[in-house]
């Protein structure tokens, strides 16, 4: 094998790697959230356009859709969901792209 072949295989490689890695979708928040009618979900990364849904989350059972809101492919810092209400209970935060569900996470609220 030629060293432009080995060149353009690893090249091949890197980019490959970087577009699969860009199509995850994933919360990176801890485990749990400050009570309020605006929970703070930090910093979310998105396979593409599309929204986050915050769902009612008692008994580990998915429940009222609380609150959404838009984000974008990539990174989304400081996205907060407005949900009307402090919770009451546990909430289930869901990433849609497309209609698809690409990420779930479920959060303690705390001091409710």
């Amino acid at each position: 094998m030629s060293i432009k072949m080995i060149a353009l295989a690893a090249a091949t490689a890197a980019a490959t790697a970087s577009i699969a890695q860009a199509e995850v979708s994933y919360f990176t928040f801890g485990e749990s959230l400050e009570a309020s009618s605006n929970l703070d979900l930090g910093t979310i990364r998105s396979s593409g356009e599309g929204v986050v849904e915050i769902y009612d989350y008692r008994g580990g059972e998915q429940g009222a859709l609380l609150g959404s809101t838009v984000v974008h492919a990539g990174a989304n810092q400081d996205v907060r969901v407005f949900v009307g209400q402090d919770p009451k209970a546990d909430v289930l935060a869901v990433i849609k792209v497309n209609g698809q569900t690409v990420a779930v996470k479920d959060y303690d609220v705390v001091g409710m």
